[in-house]
């Protein structure tokens, strides 16, 4: 047994039929309303509040068909990466979203966005999401890099009790990062998005809890140490 008694009095198991060990935690709210405009800074990239003043870099590197092309709503226009900032932004007033637009850190270049996302204060967890870096910064350690600072942020200031990834079925390469860094698949939500072209996609889930966190966090600096 826990030690601890239930609300009706009884005491709980030590660990579920699965063996999951049953523990507590605190019930603090995170992240607070001060916490929603964060700057990660690494030695590659900077993640930077989203800003409007983003959006001629953004257009110059995400217009590109093929870099949004499994999001359920590609951007494809100007106006459609005004309106994608806006409703970012708004996420962020509401406190649903922390976006960030990725900046390399020495010339400063923009190569794309990504964002906490689905975060739900009360339990601590939220979702790292709608990540897309332009194509000549692909595979160059620019995304390792972000998704280091964002989880290091999420566990060790947020103090989150698990870190939420989903991607489209057909997205191999995405599947396949996530699954070398460390990231759990938990299932297939299937039919579950209706994307701008009418097509039905499935999401795979894949998760990251605090009690994972120090090994991910060994795997990725490992990963960034090759990149130099």
């Amino acid at each position: 047994m826990s030690g601890r008694a239930s609300p009706a009095g009884q005491p709980w198991p030590s660990a579920d039929p699965e063996g999951r060990a049953v523990t507590f935690t605190t019930r603090e709210s995170r992240p607070r309303d001060d916490e929603l405009e964060p700057v990660l800074q690494g030695k590659v990239v900077r993640l930077e509040p989203l800003r409007p003043s983003h959006l001629d870099a953004l257009c110059a590197v995400g217009l590109e068909p093929e870099v949004m092309r499994l999001m359920p709503h590609p951007v494809t226009t100007a106006a459609e990466m005004a309106d994608y900032i806006r409703a970012a932004i708004s996420a962020r007033e509401a406190g649903t979203a922390i976006p960030f637009a990725t900046v390399l850190t020495g010339p400063g270049t923009v190569v794309g966005s990504t964002r906490f996302m689905s975060i739900d204060r009360a339990n601590r967890h939220l979702e790292i999401g709608s990540t897309w870096i332009g194509r000549a910064w692909q595979r160059t350690g620019v995304n390792t890099e972000a998704k280091y600072l964002m989880l290091r942020h999420a566990f060790e200031v947020f103090g989150c009790l698990r870190v939420e990834f989903k991607t489209d079925s057909l997205n191999g390469r995405s599947r396949e990062a996530l699954l070398r860094i460390g990231a759990v698949e938990e299932g297939t939500f299937r039919s579950h998005v209706i994307t701008s072209e009418g097509r039905i996609r499935h999401s795979v889930w894949f998760s990251i809890t605090a009690e994972e966190w120090p090994a991910v966090r060994r795997r990725l600096e490992g990963l960034l140490s090759r990149y130099g």
